[in-house]
């Protein structure tokens, strides 16, 4: 990296004039890259130096200060801590923990273990090798002190600042704006953010320090401040607000740039962008040079190198050269975000193996509503760190903001066909990906002047209808983009199955496999005790779970629960009320517990599962439902034009439910008598009812009633008692039994 810097610094023709020039400049950019590779080897071992090493299984009771909020993963609060000896990584059950900010002293004991292979890879990045397995922590008197503690207390009064004057979900989006903490953020919402592309505006970036940068600007210039001292002051700004906002990789590579810019600027000097790229990667690998292994360096690179390449370019296609006022900041804008979207496309699908369909319009659509929110947190956490100044204003508007880029989200993440599943694991197709990339831009550059060359300049009423129809293609080509989604999405041909049901016959009992062709497979209930659960997944070919979804905590619902828990790797347990023994098993293997009610939603590649009851407040109630069946989730899942309605064991006399038409009906309870079902399939107009039952069961299910009722309303009938297994597989043409 520092012969490219020397090679940037010096001048081709000056180091061309003489094969001595030539060998001069070669040994020094050997000798530079041997001093680099000497560094970096110290700047490892110094950092791994730093971290506590003791053997795992020892027990220990540590003392120290938290240096990173505290993050969620596999169903445990991970706190890393910096202690006398050195530092760590803490794990802890939620959610008290989570109130521990950066700065706080901690005394925590438990049992040292040896991290994973995943987790040993990040945390060497971090400096740590230990992991405490805590059975308690507590904070403790006092705080940190220096520097370290005068940032720990600016961070606190701006996250204080945030989160006055608005609700507590949009002050949890505030906080992830403006200082990169996503913690609080329901993981629906976060989820949304990824698919639809916006999961930039919750990291901190290069985006934050350039806003900074014109906010700052802009009021020491309204206040009379000249404008040398401006650039100072800026740089002031800018040196707090990266460790404030947690000194990530991304955030430290746009903290150098902006640095390298304001320098260039106050030597009256041009800024050259490739130059501050360059020197934002040595400082950055400088400070770790494990950096490079960060999905978010690797990211934040790919994306500005993007912007200096296409986005140039991209804005004159857009609208010419010469376009003033709002249509040139729209193209721009269209173009930033084109640039880096393709830019970062490749490493995405590499890391990922996913692709965001509808990133360009979801980003065009919030542009106007970003550079106001981030403005108006910014400010909002300025005037927090005086007292007796007012936030409220600046936060409730900030918060209206943040809560339309969060709608917006939304919307485009539930568009058919919003996200694709592409898969480019080795590093050839990656380099292949970015040549194509760098091709089709070159030919693309080449054409478009080629055509400037050729034609006059164009009046200004025909760069105005060349405007307005590049404009009017981003909801076009947001259109092709839903219907090709509908219709199927990528790696599903035409006709083969996207999505396989399987009702599994476990007896008198409910589980349901839900398994689509481009995400991890979910399952919802478990069955009775007996059931062997293990055993007939590992039948239909599945060795880990997305998802294990328990609708209520009855036998014949979650009785192989701890079984499969400890049988079968399962990234997320979700429930509306669960048993302890059951979240005592998830704990145990490490899957991440979380509670699930009205509103909240469940993805695997195109699947989406939408909670529809019970409603948050009905669990907030303490003690034993009087009737827990009432508190059965309710959910519908959804792929492309398909619908089921999995009504757990929620009879509809007494659950208002309201899902819309489906395709396929899950009876609740087994088939037994429900006097609201007439009506709800009136409403939902099923094609057919699935019925989970056991075969001579002695509570009469299901009852001649139900099936009356079902035969009025010419809905075909499935019952596991009499046909055992039901698998439904759904295409991209439509649904059939099999």
């Amino acid at each position: 990296m520092a012969a490219l810097i020397i090679l940037a610094i010096v001048r081709p023709r000056a180091a061309a004039q003489s094969l001595a020039a030539s060998a001069w400049l070669t040994a020094v950019a050997l000798t530079a890259a041997a001093g680099g590779f000497a560094i970096g080897a110290a700047r490892v071992n110094a950092i791994d130096a730093g971290a506590l090493d003791l053997a795992p299984g020892t027990e220990v009771v540590v003392r120290g200060f938290v240096i990173a909020a505290p993050s969620i993963s596999a169903g445990k609060v991970a706190i890393r801590i910096e202690t006398v000896e050195g530092r760590l990584q803490i794990d802890v059950p939620p959610p008290a923990s989570l109130e521990l900010s950066t700065g706080d002293a901690v005394r925590a004991s438990g049992v040292i273990r040896d991290p994973s292979a995943f987790e040993r890879e990040r945390l060497a990045r971090l400096g740590i090798r230990n992991v405490l397995a805590a059975r308690a922590i507590e904070v403790q008197p006092g705080r940190r002190s220096g520097i370290a503690g005068v940032l720990d207390e600016i961070r606190a009064r701006a996250e204080r600042a945030l989160t006055d004057g608005t609700p507590a979900a949009t002050a949890s989006l505030l906080l992830g704006f403006v200082l990169g903490q996503e913690e609080g953020i329901a993981e629906t919402t976060v989820d949304d953010f990824k698919v639809s592309g916006l999961a930039h505006l919750l990291a901190v970036s290069g985006q934050n320090i350039v806003l900074l940068a014109i906010l700052a600007g802009t009021v020491l210039a309204v206040v009379g401040v000249g404008a040398r001292a401006r650039l100072l002051w800026i740089l002031v700004l800018i040196a707090v607000y990266v460790p404030v906002a947690g000194a990530g990789p991304s955030i430290q590579r746009a903290g150098v740039m902006g640095a390298a810019g304001l320098v260039a600027a106050l030597a009256g000097r041009p800024r050259s962008g490739w130059y501050a790229l360059l020197l934002a990667a040595v400082t950055t690998l400088a400070l770790d040079p494990r950096a490079t292994a960060d999905i978010g360096w690797q990211l934040s690179f790919s994306a500005v190198a993007g912007l200096l390449l296409a986005a140039r370019p991209l804005a004159v296609f857009f609208a010419g050269d010469h376009t003033p006022g709002w249509r040139r900041a729209l193209a721009e804008g269209g173009a930033v975000t084109a640039a880096a979207t393709l830019a970062t496309a490749p490493l995405m699908a590499h890391h990922f193996e996913t692709a965001s369909l509808v990133s360009l319009p979801a980003n065009l659509a919030v542009l106007p509503a970003v550079a106001p929110v981030m403005w108006l947190g910014m400010a909002a956490a300025t005037a927090g760190q005086l007292p007796l100044l007012p936030v409220e204003p600046l936060t409730w508007l900030a918060g209206l903001l943040a809560a339309f880029i969060s709608q917006i989200a939304s919307w485009f993440a539930q568009l058919p066909g919003a996200q694709a599943t592409v898969g480019l694991s080795q590093w050839w197709a990656v380099a292949a990906a970015y040549a194509g990339l760098g091709l089709a831009l070159g030919l693309a550059k080449r054409w478009a002047g080629r055509r400037r060359r050729l034609r006059a300049p164009q009046p200004r009423s025909k760069r105005s209808r060349r405007l307005l129809l590049t404009a009017a293609a981003f909801p076009v080509v947001a259109a092709i983009v839903a219907f090709v989604g509908w219709t199927g999405p990528p790696g599903a041909p035409d006709g083969a199955v996207g999505l396989r049901i399987t009702v599994l016959d476990v007896g008198q009992g409910d589980s349901i496999l839900l398994q689509p062709a481009d995400g991890g497979p979910i399952l919802v209930d478990t069955g009775p005790p007996g059931a062997e659960i293990v055993t007939q997944l590992e039948r239909h070919g599945v060795e880990e779970l997305a998802a294990l979804a328990i609708t209520h905590p009855d036998l014949d619902h979650d009785g192989e629960a701890v079984e499969l828990l400890r049988g079968v790797e399962v990234e997320r347990f979700l429930f509306a009320r669960a048993d302890l023994p059951t979240l005592a098993a998830a704990r145990a293997v490490g899957t991440k517990r979380i509670q699930i009610s009205a509103g909240s939603a469940i993805r695997s590649g195109s699947l989406r599962i939408e909670v529809l009851w019970p409603p948050p407040q009905a669990l907030a109630v303490t003690g034993p439902p009087t009737e827990p069946n009432n508190l059965s989730l309710v959910m519908v899942a959804r792929w492309r034009a398909f619908e089921i309605l999995l009504n757990g064991d929620a009879e509809s006399e007494t659950v208002p439910i309201d899902a819309g038409d489906v395709d396929v009906l899950k009876l609740a309870h087994h088939g037994s008598e429900d006097q609201g079902l007439a009506g709800m399939l009136a409403e939902t107009n099923p094609e057919l009812a699935v019925i989970s039952v056991g075969a001579a069961n002695t509570y009469g299910h299901p009852t001649t009633e139900t099936l009356g009722t079902l035969a009025e309303a010419n809905v075909a009938v499935r019952r596991t008692d009499l046909e055992g297994e039901i698998a439904i597989d759904v295409t991209n043409r439509g649904w059939s039994l099999r």
